[in-house]
């Protein structure tokens, strides 16, 4: 057995080597419209760009409530012939992409165009490459590993949460393995994305603060993370002054438009930062909580978080300070620690108030070591935690949020 030392030391090299790749590596951005009615104006580019046969990729409640209409007709305005594909639900699985890639092959499809939330947004991204790469979404997990160009892809993000517009990666749920698979490459990138804070006015309050700590999460992670860079520094900072801001307003006042587009771009900033300095323990735990209980993505963040960072505080306690200032928290003769500890402290109150519990109820003791060993394995070859965690001590954190 390897001493969990030198481990770590072989875990942080392999960090070390993904920040150099991360700082020379370029990442694409996708052109961005934004502000109401910014999604007809990216149907627009798309029939300018040639596109005359389009699969929407979507979830049934968003076509059941109308959203699709407006979009559908301006296609059809525009002589773009739309054909929806509605099969996703959260945490997609691999028999939701091959359906979805059906479709779009009977149909003859020329590009994809996502609307939704996290979950039609990767599947419309894995239905894509599995669209121009022959091989199972098994052999895309991983870095890299989207040889082809995928077919050209728009998107019109309707929560602002997941970032899922402008980041290199997609996660989907293999049921048969009790896994959910992330796939990561700069290819999955989306060409065009329109962030129209009017799509997310009837978001109902659960669903906005959920998505909304998803994307606190993805900023904090970004921010603690030991490949951070100048870049992600500025964009994850720029996001939690955001979200504080602006989703307990969203929550509670849906309707306001100026805090819903304020909240999708802090969405699209905390992206941008995670997608170069990546996440960390929290994403870990929470995708094999969906995994294991279909917990929602950002419902199972928001719990996880601040245990998490109790974990990581004592590494990191002065970049924790400085979201805490970023949150609006710092009062005069604040020290670093204490600010670290607000902090802390003021994410578990955001989930009080927003009805976000602190504890698992779906959480099984005989599953904490599944789900630690899981976590652990798509940590340590992926994230660049502030501090490391063994199995033992995963196991106790998962522990505290026992029902």
């Amino acid at each position: 057995m390897i001493p969990f030392g030198i481990q770590v030391a072989g875990y942080q090299g392999l960090m070390k080597t993904l920040k150099g790749v991360a700082k020379t590596l370029p990442f694409p951005k996708p052109t961005l419209f934004s502000g109401p009615g910014s999604s007809l104006k990216l149907c627009e580019a798309m029939a300018l760009m040639g596109v005359q046969r389009v699969l929407i990729v979507t979830d049934a409640m968003l076509v059941k409530i109308g959203l699709l209409e407006d979009i559908e007709a301006k296609l059809e305005a525009l002589g773009v012939r739309a054909v929806v594909y509605d099969g996703v639900l959260p945490d997609p699985t691999v028999d939701q992409i091959e359906a979805g890639l059906k479709v779009l092959k009977r149909e003859r499809c020329q590009a994809i165009l996502a609307v939704g939330g996290g979950s039609p947004i990767d599947a419309a991204k894995v239905i894509a490459a599995r669209a121009t790469n022959n091989k199972p979404v098994s052999r895309m997990e991983g870095m890299f590993k989207v040889f082809s160009a995928p077919l050209p892809l728009y998107v019109i993000p309707t929560t602002a949460g997941t970032g899922s517009e402008v980041t290199i990666a997609a996660v989907v749920s293999d049921p048969k393995r009790r896994k959910k698979t992330p796939i990561m490459d700069p290819k999955l990138v989306p060409m065009m994305a329109a962030l129209d804070g009017a799509l997310m006015t009837g978001l109902p309050p659960h669903v906005t603060a959920a998505t909304g700590m998803d994307a606190l999460t993805h900023a904090v992670e970004a921010y603690i993370s030991a490949n951070a860079l100048p870049e992600t520094d500025g964009y994850a900072l720029a996001a939690t002054r955001l979200i504080m801001a602006n989703l307990p307003v969203a929550v509670s006042k849906g309707k306001d438009l100026e805090a819903r587009q304020a909240m999708s771009f802090a969405s699209y900033y905390a992206a941008l930062a995670f997608t170069r300095a990546g996440v960390g323990y929290v994403h870990a735990i929470a995708h094999n909580f969906g995994a294991y209980y279909h917990t929602p993505h950002g419902v199972a963040n928001a719990i996880v978080m601040p245990y998490v960072l109790d974990f990581s505080k004592r590494s990191c306690i002065r970049r924790l300070a400085t979201l805490g200032e970023a949150a609006g928290l710092k009062k005069k003769g604040d020290r670093p620690q204490a600010l670290a500890t607000k902090f802390i402290d003021h994410i578990r109150s955001m989930n009080e108030q927003f009805g976000i519990p602190d504890k698992l109820d779906a959480l099984k003791k005989s599953d904490i070591p599944g789900i630690a060993r899981a976590a652990l394995k798509e940590a340590h070859f992926t994230y660049a935690v502030p501090r490391y965690m063994d199995q033992p001590a995963c196991e106790r954190l998962i522990a505290k949020m026992l029902a």
